[in-house]
């Protein structure tokens, strides 16, 4: 019954070219017979442990005030969001390779798993510093879960339906956004906040049985002794200390003693990552794919546009708010709209790029969108009508859906099947490492510019400054 539901929900793409297409690449081994039914329910059960992993993003946040007020420690709330977001940011690209080298079944399990158990630990918390300390488990496979969903639509389809489901996936990860913060609310005025964390497990076990019984797993020659210990070490070592800094400078000086030094921590470590990625046999990171553009350029895009989405998802409910007096729960609502066009032109996006040629052009209309979009922003002023916010967002809403899935289907076509992995995990990377030092950027214009005392019309300019650098930033890629 579950698979008829989810064909009908997918589109109805010839899949059995690709299953030939993946057995001729050594992908899997499912039967002619069984492969229709296989696949559907195998990428809906990969789609749902992607939509959880993103839903953890955006689903807290409603609940936060909530979680302080039963589990007290208000100094512990920033990090509830940013533990998880560090910790999955950082496992990312180390989960990529080795899901390359070992095969993604196994990695997808262990993420879905781990998830699960860590959601239901989060339920449980007595205090501020054991929710932060489960959050940061629960990143760790949320990490695992970014790294491997999109990396499987390779092993599974060929390049032309590939486009497809990567704007299906897209969609899936926009809608994230959309029902985030409108879960998040129901389930903490209605059983709790706890259930913010345990409906991840009911969930997150079907989503186990789907791809433990359905996904094929593709055999692997690698041995562990063929990991690069040291490079992944070194990355660790090297983009905590960075994520953990920019994430400070909401309460400190960029050149206070605890940024700088955990700065200065981060840089050693990664020079001495480039050093020992050189010469490893298997490197994390293939630095030898910047030099190719079907690689770099999809790795720019991914961060600069995580810069302006970042920018616009984190800054504009503070203009509705603070300059057109708009209240918090409708401001949290307005953002819909953006997501929702998000949801469209994603799912488009893989529909049209899969009939196309070429797909340049389309990228780069989808970036002058997106400027066009934060650049309408800074038109708005005390008086201005909400709804021509709105109207801005779904702008931005529109170039973003298209940019998101065209970077993968972009990498996943021009690269090896080896190292689709690699290449997939790191425009998760470079995004979430876009709009990271995107908000502290943004951030501390905004702290460092704010008029005082403070006034509508005031704030008014300095968020301007802020669309203006955030759309300088993404016209640059």
């Amino acid at each position: 019954m579950l698979h008829r539901i989810a064909e009908r929900i997918l589109p109805q793409w010839d899949i059995t070219s690709g299953l030939s297409q993946v057995n001729r690449d050594g992908g899997n081994e499912m039967t002619q017979g069984s492969s229709k039914r296989q696949v559907v329910l195998a990428t809906l059960g990969v789609a749902l442990a992607l939509l959880l992993a993103a839903l953890d993003q955006t689903v807290v946040g409603v609940a936060m005030p909530r979680i302080v007020q039963e589990l007290h420690g208000l100094s512990f709330y920033a990090w509830v969001t940013t533990a998880y977001l560090i910790t999955s940011t950082a496992l990312v690209p180390v989960a990529g390779k080795l899901g390359d080298m070992f095969g993604r079944k196994p990695f997808l399990l262990v993420g879905m798993i781990g998830f699960v158990g860590a959601s239901a630990l989060c339920g449980t918390s007595q205090n501020m510093v054991e929710l932060v300390l489960f959050r940061a488990l629960q990143g760790v496979f949320g990490g695992v879960l970014f790294a491997s969903t999109f990396a499987v639509l390779a092993d599974v389809f060929p390049p032309t339906e590939r486009a497809r489901m990567s704007g299906v996936f897209g969609a899936v990860f926009g809608l994230s956004s959309v029902v985030g913060p409108t879960l998040g609310g129901f389930l903490t005025d209605g059983p709790g906040w706890r259930w913010v964390f345990y409906v991840n497990v009911p969930l997150g076990i079907l989503a186990v049985v789907l791809v433990a019984a359905q996904l094929p797993f593709v055999r692997s020659s690698a041995r562990l002794r063929d990991i690069d210990w040291v490079g992944t070490g070194l990355l660790f070592a090297g983009l905590t200390p960075l994520l953990i800094a920019l994430s400070m400078t909401r309460d400190h000086a960029w050149v206070s003693a605890q940024v700088l030094g955990l700065l200065a921590v981060a840089a050693i470590s990664l020079v001495g990552f480039y050093f020992v990625e050189r010469n490893a046999e298997h490197p994390v990171v293939p630095f030898h794919l910047f030099r190719l553009n079907v690689f770099a350029v999809p790795a720019a895009i991914s961060f600069f546009s995580g810069v302006g989405m970042f920018g616009a998802v984190i800054f504009v409910p503070l203009l509705y708010q603070g300059v057109l007096g708009v209240s918090a729960t409708n401001s949290g609502q307005l953002l819909t709209p953006m997501m929702l066009a998000v949801v469209v032109t994603s799912t488009a996006t893989g529909a049209l790029v899969s009939k196309m040629q070429g797909y340049k052009w389309l990228g780069a209309g989808a970036l002058l969108v997106m400027v066009l979009g934060l650049f309408l922003l800074t038109r708005v002023a005390v008086g201005s009508s909400p709804l021509e916010v709105t109207r801005d967002i779904i702008v931005i809403g529109a170039g973003l859906g298209v940019t998101f899935p065209l970077t993968f289907i972009v990498i996943q076509a021009g690269l090896p099947h080896r190292l689709i992995g690699v290449g997939t995990s790191q425009l998760t990377f470079w995004r979430s490492l876009g709009g990271t030092i995107g908000t502290a950027i943004l951030g501390s214009i905004l702290v460092n510019r704010l008029p005082v005392p403070p006034s509508r019309i005031g704030l008014a300019g300095t968020l301007h400054d802020l669309f203006v650098v955030a759309a300088v930033v993404a016209a640059v890629s």
